[in-house]
C-alpha cells in the first residue's frame, strides 16, 4: 500500500483497505484480534504541494522582507512588509507575515485562532448566586458581580453561540442583594435613631 497505513492496535501489522468503514467487527489477519476501523477520507487524500519562493530574476523587483533573494508576491496586511510565497500566511482572505500572525495570536487580535475565551457572563452569575448560601459575603460579591457583568458586556462570548441571559440574571440577582443590604441598613439605622 503506497500511502498512509492503518495498523492493528494489538499486533501493529498493516491492515488491508477492505477492513475500513465496516459496520461489524473483523478479525485481524495477523493476530485474529477483533477490530473495527473507521477512517476519515482525509487520511488518503494526497498532500498538497507547498508553495516555493521564486528567485528575483530582474533588477527592480521587490524582494521578500524575510528572504531578500526571493520575489515578493504580496504585502503583509498587518505591517505592510513584502512577502514571498514562503512567508505569506493567508487567513480569511488576509495575508499576514509569520511575525504578525504570532503577535495577533498572542494578543488575541485574531479571533479565528482563538480556542478558548473567558465566560464573563457565567462568572458574574456564579458570583451573584453562590455566595447566597453564606449571605454575609454578598455585601462584597454582589457589587463585584455587577462590575464583572458590565465589564464582560461587550467582550466576545463563548466560541459557541450564547444568549445574554446569564448577564441579565447576574445583574438582577446582584441588584436584589444590594437592595436587600440597603433596606437592612436603612432599617437598622432608622431603628437606632428612633430609640435614641
Amino acid at each position: 500500500m503506497n500511502g498512509p497505513s492503518v495498523l492493528c492496535t494489538k499486533c501493529h501489522s498493516t491492515l488491508p483497505p477492505d477492513f475500513f468503514q465496516r459496520t461489524e467487527l473483523a478479525a485481524c489477519p495477523a493476530c485474529e484480534a477483533l477490530i473495527q476501523v473507521e477512517v476519515f477520507p482525509a487520511l488518503f487524500k494526497p498532500i498538497a504541494v507547498g508553495k516555493f519562493g521564486e528567485t528575483i530574476m530582474m533588477d527592480g523587483e521587490a524582494g521578500c522582507f524575510y528572504h531578500p533573494q526571493k520575489r515578493a508576491v504580496v504585502p503583509c496586511g498587518g505591517c505592510g512588509r513584502f512577502l514571498c510565497a514562503l512567508c505569506d500566511v493567508e487567513l480569511n482572505d488576509q495575508h499576514l507575515c509569520p511575525v504578525c500572525l504570532e503577535t495577533g495570536r498572542q494578543k488575541g487580535k485574531l479571533p479565528q485562532l482563538e480556542n478558548k475565551r473567558t465566560l464573563f457572563d457565567s462568572a458574574a452569575l456564579s458570583l451573584a448566586l453562590l455566595p447566597i448560601i453564606m449571605w454575609p459575603i454578598t455585601f462584597m460579591t454582589a457589587p463585584a458581580a455587577i462590575i464583572l457583568a458590565i465589564y464582560g458586556w461587550n467582550k466576545p462570548s463563548s466560541l459557541l453561540p450564547r444568549t445574554r441571559i446569564r448577564i441579565y440574571l447576574a445583574i438582577l440577582f446582584a441588584g436584589l442583594q444590594i437592595a436587600g443590604w440597603v433596606l437592612l441598613f436603612t432599617g437598622v439605622f432608622s431603628g437606632l435613631f428612633r430609640s435614641s
